[in-house]
C-alpha cells in the first residue's frame, strides 16, 4: 500500500498519531492494512477450509463471530484452532498447519519475525486489549512500596510494552528512542531512574494472573484478564488508553498476502455485527479498532 493510499483509506489512524510505517514488520517484511470491508469480493474465492489460529478467550470468542458472518455473507468454510499460549499459534502458521492467525499486535509480531524468522505479515487491524497493571495488594499507584515485585510478560514486545505503560504511570523512567512500531522494545536495561526500586520478575503470560498471589502488582493483558474476571477500566492500578499502538491484526504467510480470501476474511471481521458483539460481549474490556 502506498503513502497515498494509507493517507487516503485510514484518515482516523492519522488522528491517532500512526504513520505509514507503524506497522513495518522487521527485516523489511511489511505488515499491511487492509481496505474497508465494503471493498471486499462477496462472491466465493475458494472451497479450502480455512484454518485460523487463536488464543482461548476474548480472540476465540470473537472469531466465532467472525466465522458467522464469513460463512453467511461470503460463503468461507473456517475451523478455528485454539491455543493456550501466544507461542504457537506464529509456530504453526509458519509451519502451515494454519492459514491465518488472530491473536497478536504489531509489535508482538515484529518480535517473532525478529526472532524466529518468520515469513508472516499482518492483514487488517481488528481489536485493541489494553494491557493493565493488577495488584490484589494496594489500591493505587501511590500505594505501591519501595522494593515492590512486580511481574511483567517475559516476551520482548509484551514486557516493553508494560514498561512503557509503567514509565506513562510515573514509576519508572526509560532512555529516549524506544519505538515499539519500529520494533525497537523498551528493556529492564533501558530504565534510567527507578525512584521505587523495584523489582522485575518476567513470566509466562499465562502465569501473570496466577503470580498476583506472590507479587506486589502483576503487569496482565486482556485477554488473559477477562478470563480471570478482571476488568481493566474498573479494576486495575495502571491501563493502556484506546490509542495503544498495541492493535491486534490477522497474520498470514508473507506468501498468502495476496489471496483472494484473506480480504474476504477481513471484511467478514470489520463488520458492524461483529463490532456490535464486542461492544456488548466485552465491556470495554477489548475495544474495536475499526
Amino acid at each position: 500500500m502506498s503513502d497515498s493510499q494509507f493517507d487516503t483509506q485510514w484518515p482516523s489512524l492519522q488522528r491517532r498519531g500512526f504513520v505509514t510505517a507503524a506497522l513495518a514488520a522487521a527485516g523489511g517484511v511489511a505488515t499491511g492494512l487492509w481496505g474497508q470491508p465494503a471493498l471486499a469480493n462477496p462472491t466465493p474465492v475458494t472451497d479450502k477450509v480455512l484454518k485460523v489460529g487463536v488464543t482461548s478467550g476474548p480472540h476465540e470468542q470473537v472469531f466465532e463471530a467472525v466465522k458467522k458472518v464469513a460463512e453467511r455473507d461470503y460463503g468461507m468454510k473456517i475451523e478455528i484452532v485454539s491455543f493456550s499460549d501466544y507461542v504457537m499459534p506464529n509456530a504453526a502458521l509458519d509451519a502451515g498447519d494454519l492459514d491465518a492467525n488472530s491473536f497478536q499486535h504489531g509489535p508482538f509480531l515484529q518480535a517473532a519475525i525478529r526472532a524466529r524468522g518468520y515469513k508472516l505479515v499482518g492483514a487488517g487491524r481488528t481489536w485493541v486489549g489494553p494491557i493493565s497493571l493488577f495488584s490484589k495488594k494496594y489500591k493505587s499507584l501511590a500505594d505501591i512500596p519501595e522494593g515492590a515485585q512486580i511481574s511483567l510478560p517475559n516476551d520482548p514486545a509484551n514486557g516493553g510494552r508494560v514498561l512503557l505503560l509503567l514509565a506513562k504511570g510515573g514509576l519508572i523512567t526509560l532512555k529516549p528512542g524506544i519505538d515499539p512500531l519500529q520494533g525497537v522494545f523498551a528493556s529492564q536495561d533501558d530504565i534510567v531512574e527507578n525512584p521505587r526500586k523495584l523489582k522485575f520478575i518476567e513470566l509466562e503470560s499465562p502465569l501473570l494472573v496466577r503470580s498476583l498471589d506472590d507479587v506486589d502488582a502483576a503487569a496482565i493483558n486482556a485477554d488473559y484478564a477477562y478470563k480471570a474476571g478482571l476488568n481493566p477500566v474498573r479494576d486495575s492500578l495502571l491501563t493502556e488508553s484506546g490509542d495503544s499502538p498495541y492493535v491486534c491484526l490477522i497474520a498470514v504467510q508473507e506468501k498468502n498476502k495476496d489471496v483472494p480470501w484473506l480480504p474476504q476474511l477481513v471484511a467478514a471481521y470489520r463488520t458492524q455485527e461483529v463490532k456490535d458483539f464486542i461492544v456488548k460481549e466485552f465491556d470495554g474490556v477489548v475495544i474495536p479498532a475499526w
